[in-house]
């Protein structure tokens, strides 16, 4: 008992209570922090990367939903995306998530004559999908 009330009296002088991680524990848990970090940040930005493929291939389907619409209604192509947009059938013109853009799309234009216009809309970002498909052929 003696000696505890020494240790203790010596200890407080000094201004070390000993409540504090040593420098190997502190070391040990910023090991298991980047051991898990290593693991869990490829999936993370794995699964951005797959997000905005599914994004950009909803964006890709509802253009193209509002081009057939816009052409069942009028009966002819829509000249650029900003006619959808000032015809109400879309409030913006969609933005590509690969791109961060709404200006990048590549637009096709109708091959009859009878119907000139904007047939088909394609996305203008370079690379593959995950599943190795080009996003211009998407």
């Amino acid at each position: 008992m003696m000696v505890t009330k020494m240790w203790y009296a010596r200890n407080r002088c000094a201004g070390n209570t000993g409540a504090g991680f040593t420098l190997i524990e502190l070391l040990v848990v910023m090991a298991i922090i980047g051991l898990l970090l290593t693991v869990a940040l490829p999936r993370y930005f794995g699964s951005i990367d797959k997000s905005k493929e599914v994004a950009l291939k909803e964006n890709l389907q509802v253009l193209r939903t509002g081009i057939d619409r816009y052409m069942a209604d009028r009966g002819r192509y829509p000249d650029s995306l900003s006619d959808l947009v000032t015809n109400k059938y879309f409030r913006s013109v969609p933005i590509d998530p690969i791109t961060d853009s709404a200006t990048t799309w590549v637009l096709v234009t109708s091959t009859d004559i009878d119907k000139p216009g904007i047939e088909d809309v394609k996305s203008g970002a370079i690379g593959k999908t995950n599943d190795g498909v080009p996003y211009d052929q998407l």
